[in-house]
């Protein structure tokens, strides 16, 4: 049974209404890497004009589905990829949830990574996907699986990680929830055939919880899987406040981090749990 360990930086946050642009790529195999990593970097660029978070989606500079690609351009936490998404952020001073890469660590393990860096350029939280996966194929094949939960202090409230997979796992998300989280930040490679399975995840564990889900998918062709896009929004009371169609595209939302407390006290159903 996986301890639940949370990190969360001391300093509060003071909440206000924050712009978040969910960044949501086409990732299809035919285009290069560093040519998508100098795309991105610059899609960032202009989503941090009027935003004050910027969210990219799951292991975007390869594409999820690429287990050969992710092995192939695996870095280390503080390698140039994490080190060019954090100078960006404090370019822009803003929160940039970086996605997820390959990581490798001094072991020669690699992790599904998650970043997220606050204004000045900081490392405020990263995340080791728990979920992996592909079952018996996949990135099981490639990566290890995480063993933290991450709750990390943003201008959303207290904010819980999670990576694609990591959506159909509900209790993961209570977890979160009795770690302080009121809101949620997801990275994701979620493909087309699913896309349906998504919209409804994504909303329940909202739902449940009482709290904001924002989804960043990713569009394009990887090898023979094509990804759903459908970059969402959930409000803490279900409501769809934005949602992405299946091209690449920015979308951007207004958030009220003071929606979950005012629901959850209009409507106090986490106070009735009695199994868990």
């Amino acid at each position: 049974r996986m301890a639940r360990t949370y990190r969360r930086p001391l300093a509060r946050v003071r909440h206000m209404t924050v712009r978040v642009a969910l960044v949501q790529l086409d990732c299809s195999t035919s285009e290069a890497v560093a040519h998508r990593v100098t795309r991105t970097l610059a899609l960032v660029e202009k989503a941090a004009a009027d935003a004050d978070m910027v969210v990219l989606p799951e292991l975007w500079h390869v594409g999820a589905f690429d287990v050969d690609a992710a092995r192939q351009h695996a870095q280390p936490l503080d390698g140039p990829l994490v080190a060019a998404l954090g100078a960006l952020a404090a370019e822009h001073g803003i929160w940039l949830h970086g996605g997820s890469f390959c990581e490798v660590d001094a072991d020669g393990s690699h992790y599904n990574t998650s970043v997220l860096f606050a204004p000045d350029g900081e490392l405020a939280a990263s995340y080791r996907k728990v979920h992996l996966f592909g079952f018996d194929g996949g990135e099981t094949v490639l990566m290890s699986g995480g063993d933290e939960l991450v709750v990390v202090d943003t201008p959303l409230g207290p904010t819980g990680l999670a990576t694609c997979y990591d959506l159909r796992f509900p209790e993961m998300f209570r977890a979160l929830t009795d770690g302080g989280a009121t809101a949620f930040l997801v990275a994701s490679g979620w493909p087309t055939p699913r896309i349906e399975h998504w919209d409804v995840l994504t909303r329940a564990r909202a739902i449940e919880n009482q709290a904001w889900v924002l989804a960043c998918n990713e569009v394009g062709l990887q090898g023979d899987t094509r990804l759903g896009g459908h970059s969402v929004a959930v409000s803490p009371t279900g409501a769809v406040a934005a949602h992405g169609a299946e091209h690449e595209q920015v979308v951007v939302v207004d958030v009220d981090p003071d929606e979950t407390a005012r629901w959850r006290e209009a409507f106090p159903a986490l106070q009735d749990i009695r199994i868990g």
